[in-house]
């Protein structure tokens, strides 16, 4: 008798707008997606991390992103967001340190708010375009959850919070993890948006349809992506974490 597989792992990352919206369609299709998947998040890693990485002998699958791929992510996004009518506000990134929302997610998960901090995050980036890099703003975020925002923004120093976010960026290398989102379940493995009806095929075949709400508001995107990366707008920083 054939086993079925462990539970699907779902990698994900603050930084992406396509790991945002993939989210979002899958807790639309399952509500329960917070429960019924093994979540990792990913992220681009500080010294400390890497030190901590290199210990365990893993590495990253991803590449520095071009000025093409940043033009390109910039135009797709709006496209999709205003496709579906969702609110969007562009987030600036300058010498971000991911450790402090991700690791934040990960002290929030233990203390059992894992998708209340999740949201407050995502609203924080996506729809207002807040630095969630900003300890300040990541306090908020873990406030409006309903947790101690000084044990949030503590993560970054915690020991056993920092092993934790390097077992996670190993997984995602042991997983051949190379873009995000990321979706595996056994030897099934799903890379990107378009990729989430194949997943929810083969997982849940029984999930409702994806709503997909069709709508013609700019959201207040700018119009010209070229403008924003040459004024050093959106994710000027270095690996492709977007995708």
């Amino acid at each position: 008798m054939t086993r079925p597989p462990a539970r699907p792992r779902l990698f994900f990352s603050f930084r992406s707008p396509y790991s945002w919206l993939t989210i979002r369609r899958l807790r639309a299709a399952v509500p329960q997606a917070f429960t019924e998947l093994d979540w990792f998040p990913y992220w681009d890693p500080d010294a400390r991390t890497c030190a901590a990485l290199d210990e365990r002998g893993a590495e990253f699958h991803y590449v520095q992103m071009s000025r093409a791929k940043h033009l390109y992510l910039l135009m797709d996004t709006k496209r999709l967001v205003q496709g579906e009518g969702v609110p969007m506000a562009w987030p600036i990134d300058v010498d971000p340190h991911w450790e402090v929302p991700h690791l934040g997610w990960l002290a929030a998960r233990r203390a059992g708010r894992a998708e209340a901090f999740y949201d407050e995050v995502v609203a924080a980036r996506w729809e207002r375009g807040e630095n969630i890099c900003e300890p300040k703003v990541v306090a908020g975020c873990a406030e409006r959850s309903g947790l101690d925002p000084e044990v949030v923004t503590d993560a970054v120093d915690d020991p056993q919070l920092r092993a934790e976010g390097a077992a996670c960026l190993e997984r995602a290398y042991l997983d051949d993890v190379f873009g995000i989102p990321y979706l595996k379940w056994g030897r099934h493995r799903f890379w990107g948006l378009d990729r989430l009806d194949g997943f929810l095929r083969l997982w849940r075949p029984d999930a409702p349809p994806i709503p997909v709400r069709a709508g013609t508001d700019d959201a207040g995107l700018p119009d010209r992506a070229e403008a924003i990366v040459t004024s050093g707008g959106y994710d000027t920083d270095t690996t492709g974490g977007c995708g």
